[in-house]
C-alpha cells in the first residue's frame, strides 16, 4: 500500500520502537472516526508484539491533531436524530482510544511538532510522556465555537493542575511548548530540527528497560493515583512483592551487585 496514502504510518525501528504517524494532511490529523479507528486497532495489533517495547505517536504536517473534524460532525446534523448515534459513537470511541493509551502495557510518547488542539491535545495528555518542538502549540479551544472540551478536559486535568487546565479551557487560548513544559503537559522542549532524534533517543532508553518490569509499573502508576494515601500505599506494597519475585528484579539486582549489564527475559 501507499505509505502516502495511508492516514497513519506504522514504522517498526529498533530496538523496539514502533513509530504511529498521523498522516492526514489535508484535515489537519483529525481524529476522524477512521483516524480513531486507525491508531486503536494500531494499538490492538501491538499490545500481542512482544518485538515493540515503546510507541511514539507523531504526526506529518503544521498540526499534531486539529481535534475531531468538524466537518464530519456538522455532516451528521443532518440525520434524522440529529446527529446524536454519531456523536455517541465518535466520543465513545475517542474515549476509549485515551483508555487504551493508559492501558497500554507499553510506554507511549508523542512527538509533537505543531498545534494540538481539542482531542488533539487530549492525545497528547493522555500518552504517558510528551516531547514537544519549541514552535509546538496546544489548546482546548472548544469554548470559542459552543462546544466545551469536556472530554480532552479528562486527560488534561490528570496532567496539570486544576487552575491551569481550567484557564485553558474556559479561554481557549493557545500556548507554547514552553509553557506546556511549565505545567507539565509536556515533558521537554527541543528545537524543532532536533524533535525526533530527541524523541527517539528518550524511546530508545526506555526500550533498554525490562518490558514486564514496565508494564506491571506504568499499570501500577495509573492505578495507584486515584487511591486514598493508605489505599496506594497497600496497592503498591503489593505490587513491589510481586515485582521483586520476577526473574528481571532478581537478574537486576544481582547485575547491579555484580557490577555488569542485565540480561532481561521479560519475565
Amino acid at each position: 500500500m501507499d505509505k502516502s496514502r495511508c492516514i497513519l504510518q506504522r514504522e517498526k525501528i529498533d530496538p523496539g520502537i514502533l513509530r504511529l504517524t498521523l498522516n492526514d494532511e489535508s484535515r489537519r490529523n483529525a481524529l476522524s472516526h477512521a483516524m480513531l479507528a486507525e491508531i486503536s486497532a494500531a494499538l490492538t495489533d501491538v499490545e500481542a508484539d512482544d518485538t515493540v517495547r515503546v510507541i511514539v505517536i507523531a504526526a506529518n504536517g503544521p498540526a499534531f491533531s486539529a481535534g475531531h473534524d468538524l466537518k464530519e460532525i456538522t455532516a451528521a446534523r443532518s440525520a434524522e436524530d440529529s446527529g446524536r448515534s454519531e456523536y455517541e459513537g465518535l466520543f465513545s470511541a475517542c474515549a476509549s482510544l485515551m483508555q487504551s493509551i493508559v492501558a497500554s502495557s507499553k510506554p507511549v510518547i508523542a512527538e509533537v511538532a505543531g498545534v494540538a488542539t481539542a482531542a488533539g491535545c487530549q492525545l497528547v495528555a493522555s500518552c504517558d510522556l510528551a516531547v514537544a518542538a519549541d514552535t509546538a502549540r496546544f489548546a482546548t479551544p472548544g469554548v470559542n465555537i459552543g462546544l466545551f472540551c469536556s472530554t480532552p478536559m479528562v486527560a488534561l486535568s490528570r496532567n496539570v493542575s486544576h487552575k491551569h487546565a481550567m484557564e485553558m479551557l474556559l479561554t481557549g487560548d493557545m500556548i507554547g511548548a514552553t509553557s506546556a513544559q511549565k505545567i507539565g503537559l509536556v515533558n521537554r522542549v527541543l528545537p524543532s530540527d532536533d524533535l525526533t532524534a530527541g524523541t527517539m533517543a528518550l524511546a530508545e532508553r526506555i526500550a533498554q528497560k525490562s518490558s514486564m518490569t514496565l508494564a506491571m509499573g506504568k499499570k501500577a502508576f495509573y492505578a495507584q493515583s486515584s487511591m486514598p494515601l493508605a489505599d496506594a500505599y497497600g496497592y503498591t506494597s503489593a505490587v513491589m512483592v510481586e515485582n521483586i519475585l520476577t526473574y528481571d528484579a532478581e537478574e537486576g539486582i544481582r547485575a547491579f551487585v555484580e557490577k555488569r549489564h542485565a540480561k532481561w527475559q521479560d519475565k
